[in-house]
């Protein structure tokens, strides 16, 4: 939603950071934007519109997956970046716990560019 929030080119700069790597956006985090755009109105509804059809472009690629028994969205985010030690939210708490298992957190910085907290090999 920050593309459309702070007119910040996300593919754009994640090709910058992580050439490359592929960008995949589980269906679970489509299925959370689908849920925003149904219940929310003006500028969060547009955002989650934009977001949506961002998500669904290549050379983004949506990768169908299930929540496990009481698993959250945050944690099937957090299962699936084990394996390439990369996540990229501007979900605080998220970036916390992904840092606390040694996952690299690309963020939105001053709301103009991606930042890479943590060490990516390019």
């Amino acid at each position: 939603m920050m593309a459309f929030q702070f007119n910040v080119d996300v593919v754009g700069e994640l090709r910058n950071i992580i050439p490359s790597c592929r960008l995949i956006v589980p269906s679970t985090v489509l299925y959370e934007l689908e849920g925003i755009k149904k219940r929310s109105k003006g500028k969060n509804k547009i955002a989650a519109s934009i977001a949506l059809k961002i998500a669904k472009t290549p050379p983004i690629e949506v990768k169908e997956m299930k929540l496990q028994t009481g698993e959250t969205v945050d944690d099937s985010l957090l299962r699936v970046s084990m394996r390439s030690k990369i996540l990229c939210t501007n979900d605080r708490e998220l970036r916390n716990r992904a840092r606390e298992i040694g996952i690299n957190v690309i963020y939105l910085r001053q709301r103009k560019y991606l930042d890479v907290d943590g060490h990516i090999k390019r």
